[in-house]
């Protein structure tokens, strides 16, 4: 019962059996283990001595909070804080008891489904809650966040906005800043970029100018910098980020290096932080893999989400928050995107699975990043050639997503699909007019928008319409060269060296694919290296240098041997099974299947 220890207040104190039973109470609670069948019983020994309305009230808060933190017994916990909440409305000057009852009583109706309970029952809260400001911020976050988990973003985004200005007239300019932030956040979920821009600039004012708590104030300007880098990462800006990452990174070291201070503020609005230290430092971690994975630094990816889930690892062990399990599901999905890229088929498939599992633990997280997994699970079958499972996981997705630039990702992956395939022509010109580079983008991410560019000239080149083909990848390679996009300069490189080479201009080719393989090499690419060695190999026999070509040939004879053995370990495995889900929760378990007979053609 760590939100609602034992204790009586001294007011409350006078009563001998009162104190008695709390302290034995206390006693059985923090007792290794816990006894909580013996410290609920003398709490509700409490109710024998017919006391007064106060101690009433609070035992029931008491008992309610410990049923609700270490039992089963959501009934009984519910009847507790219902008859705290009710008796503590009575009792003048009984903040404490009252509001935290109502928060628990919430928190438990919304465990159980009942939201619609849930949210009068704040509203009242807030309503009588305007004389003591801590509560009343608190009860505000709290309904904020209820209708941010109902997707309701504009209400929530409101009571914020509410909050902010509370704050501001009680003169706690730090909760003022918490509250904007968090409103900023769910702005940035909506994609309301205009309203987002003067938010962020304010926040960044208040953020310098408030002086107090130095852990607090660090703490605001990671949140801030942390949004300001999420903001640049969805527009695709990977090059422009950089001075924010940097700044975001040089903070978590500030105040990695700081002490807690136990003094406490003197205004009780200013009672809340947003992260304790060791979630942000994870986070921090976490957007640099983000950055570092659209940038195509994929070996820096894979050396932050190691230490990020090493970190996260120690934290589960002593935290149960849910948001330990978001930062894991978010970094394994960057780093399966990673493993496929870097030719580790195998080891995608299995963080595939491990998703599946934490998903499984938590119905709202499957909830979350459903269209995330079956868009991973269509590019693995990319990966391994199985086209028809890939169209059948990019359009799971699709049904699954209401995220723009989910759904622009996914629907210029199965053009991909469609362009390889090679007779789905009417599926793929519609696909096409929808992200449409040149006319009407359904996003403003500038990666998206080079991609789709790139998926135009592949297209187009597939369709021996090279002039045309030559136009977008130029874009794609202008694009992407204004904002450090590595992957896709090294993919467009490639397929413009494939385009002089059919075209028999070999000196412009060997222009193109030299680079194209430096970059893959960087990155490491290994798709890319295979399709770059096939074309040195090629151009070098054509140009008669026997040597070169002898070098080329054996280099891609290596990457050809690397990416066969892995596509079929990946099919031997029990998880690649998971190809074929497309509807309802995750599987619990896989069988063991013989891996299909697919081709590494569609890597050549």
């Amino acid at each position: 019962m760590a939100a609602a220890a034992v204790v009586a207040p001294q007011a409350e104190a006078s009563e001998s059996w009162y104190l008695a039973l709390l302290g034995f109470a206390e006693h059985f609670r923090t007792s290794s283990p816990p006894k909580i069948r013996l410290c609920v019983h003398c709490l509700q020994a409490v109710f024998q001595f017919k006391p007064p309305q106060r101690i009433e009230a609070r035992t029931h808060l008491q008992l309610g909070s410990v049923l609700y933190h270490h039992t089963k017994n959501s009934d009984l916990a519910r009847q507790h804080l219902e008859k705290a909440w009710l008796i503590s409305q009575q009792i003048p000057q009984f903040e404490d008891v009252k509001f935290e009852a109502a928060s628990l009583l919430s928190e438990l109706y919304c465990q159980e489904n009942s939201v619609d309970a849930a949210k009068p029952l704040l509203r009242k809260a807030i309503q009588i809650s305007q004389q003591t400001p801590y509560w009343h911020c608190r009860l505000l976050f709290q309904l904020a966040q209820l209708h941010t988990l109902e997707k309701d973003l504009v209400s929530a985004c409101d009571l914020l906005g509410v909050g902010a200005e509370y704050a501001r007239v009680v003169g706690s300019e730090y909760t003022r800043a918490l509250f904007l932030l968090s409103k900023g956040m769910l702005l940035l979920m909506e994609r309301k970029l205009q309203e987002v821009h003067p938010l962020l600039t304010l926040c960044g004012q208040i953020v310098e100018n408030w002086q107090g708590n130095p852990i607090q104030k660090e703490s605001l300007r990671v949140f801030f910098l942390v949004l300001q880098v999420t903001h640049y990462l969805d527009a695709g800006q990977v090059k422009s980020v950089k001075p924010c990452l940097k700044q975001l990174q040089q903070c978590i070291q500030t105040i990695s290096t700081l002490h807690d201070d136990e003094i406490l503020p003197s205004n009780s609005a200013d009672l809340f932080h947003w992260l304790p230290k060791e979630h942000m430092c994870v986070l921090v971690y976490l957007v640099t893999v983000m950055h570092s994975m659209q940038a195509g630094y994929l070996e820096k990816a894979q050396k932050y989400t190691d230490k990020a889930l090493m970190q996260l690892e120690k934290l589960k062990m002593l935290d149960s928050s849910p948001i330990l399990s978001s930062f894991q599901v978010i970094l394994l999905e960057h780093i399966i995107m990673c493993r496929l890229v870097t030719g580790h088929k195998a080891t995608a498939l299995q963080e595939i699975s491990q998703v599946c599992q934490l998903c499984q633990q938590s119905p709202r997280l499957f909830s979350n990043h459903a269209a995330q997994l079956h868009t991973l699970l269509g590019l693995y079958c990319i990966s391994v050639n199985c086209m028809d499972n890939a169209e059948a996981q990019f359009t799971t997705a699709l049904r699954l997503t209401t995220h723009q630039e989910l759904w622009t990702f996914i629907v210029t992956n199965l053009a991909s699909v469609y362009i390889r395939e090679g007779n789905r022509h009417q599926e793929l010109y519609s696909l096409l007019e929808r992200i449409n580079p040149d006319h009407n983008f359904p996003v403003s991410s500038h990666c998206l928008r080079a991609a789709a560019f790139y998926i135009r000239g592949l297209f187009s080149f597939f369709q021996g319409r090279y002039n045309e083909a030559k136009r977008f990848l130029r874009e794609t390679l202008k694009m992407s060269n204004a904002e450090d996009l590595n992957r896709l300069t090294a993919c467009s490189l490639v397929l413009l060296g494939h385009i002089f080479y059919v075209l028999g201009n070999h000196r412009e080719s060997n222009n193109m694919v030299v680079p194209a393989m430096q970059l893959a090499s960087k990155i490491p690419d290994m798709s890319v290296q295979l399709w770059s060695s096939a074309l040195l190999r090629d151009l070098s026999k054509a140009c008669g240098n026997t040597i070169d070509a002898h070098e080329a040939a054996q280099m891609h004879q290596n990457f050809s041997q690397q990416l066969l053995q892995d596509h079929i370990e990946a099919c031997s495995l029990p998880e690649h099974n998971l190809t074929t889900w497309t509807d309802g929760s995750p599987p619990v378990q896989f069988q063991a299947q013989n891996g299909p007979t697919t081709s590494l053609a569609s890597l050549l």
